[in-house]
């Protein structure tokens, strides 16, 4: 659903907005080449010759002529545990009030988790939520009462009002958060890939290191192309300060637009490549752009998971 498509006004019920997100997420993918993709997934499975027949659907069978045994819950049910960049960088750009269009990059993070959220709870999946920025910010473990999910939007919330002048330790609480996991999960998470240590192996290690007990990884690089992509910025002087390091330049956009775009482009590529390498799903999404591409690999992961 794209933002434009929901009135524009400050966020104020989380769950209300994630519900309509949804609503017009699914009410698009039947007007998609996703027709037929349903996001209410079977929770039956043909039946096996030899099985117990104790199982068998035969309200069902009546109407299909096939014999399916019901799964029960703890077959059927995912464990998703959402992870978010809360560092300085993920503040940018800099809004008043956070607006559906108008958001930075943690507040899209924050929607998107939430639209995320409601999918799951359609499906019954139970949902874990961390955030880090330069310490271990918060942990909540994968669970699917009401209440949990109440506690997890509560604090998706207070991402949407904070501030932060943080630096990033991807690659540390990353280590942190895969030891937490101990059964099977889907994870995704929500950076900008902006490190304040260069250091590129140390952070594929802690990727890695996610995908551990046969766990699967979404990458969603969060960016606002406009600015941090297109490097749309009208031709007068400009001061660039790195809101992490506290490093300034002062340059006019023009001088270095081409160049900046070759070098971003590279950027992306080079992280699409070493994802691959290692298994991991890379999706760049802009900020600007809506949430049917987190959405959509939600429900594609989560039909490849079983």
């Amino acid at each position: 659903m794209k933002l434009s498509e929901i009135k524009s006004s400050e966020i104020k019920n989380l769950n209300i907005l994630a519900k309509q997100v949804v609503e017009g997420f699914i009410t698009g993918m039947h007007k998609s080449p996703f027709h037929g993709f349903s996001v209410e997934f079977s929770e039956h499975k043909l039946y096996n010759k030899g099985e117990s027949t104790r199982h068998i659907d035969w309200k069902l069978f009546a109407k299909t002529e096939k014999l399916y045994t019901k799964k029960y819950e703890e077959e059927t049910n995912l464990r998703c545990h959402i992870i978010i960049d809360n560092s300085a960088s993920m503040h940018y750009p800099i809004v008043k009030k956070q607006q559906l269009n108008n958001l930075n990059k943690v507040g899209y993070s924050a929607v998107a988790s939430a639209a995320l959220m409601e999918l799951l709870k359609r499906q019954s999946d139970a949902v874990g939520l961390s955030v880090y920025s330069d310490n271990y910010e918060y942990y909540a473990p994968e669970k699917g009462s009401e209440r949990h999910r109440n506690m997890i939007l509560h604090q998706l919330e207070l991402l949407l009002t904070a501030t932060s002048k943080k630096t990033t330790e991807t690659y540390k609480y990353l280590h942190e958060i895969a030891e937490k996991l101990h059964r099977r999960s889907l994870v995704f998470l929500f950076t900008d890939m902006f490190q304040t240590t260069k250091d590129n192996e140390g952070l594929f290690e802690a990727l890695r290191h996610l995908k551990h007990n046969k766990h699967e990884v979404v990458l969603f690089h969060t960016y606002d192309a406009v600015t941090e992509f297109d490097f749309n910025f009208n031709n007068t002087p400009k001061k660039f300060v790195d809101v992490e390091t506290g490093q300034e330049i002062n340059i006019y956009a023009e001088n270095i637009k081409d160049k900046y775009k070759e070098l971003i482009s590279n950027y992306f590529n080079d992280l699409k490549t070493r994802c691959l390498q290692y298994k991991i799903d890379y999706v760049p999404v802009d900020i600007n752009a809506g949430y049917n591409e987190v959405l959509t690999n939600y429900l594609v992961k989560r039909r490849k998971f079983y």
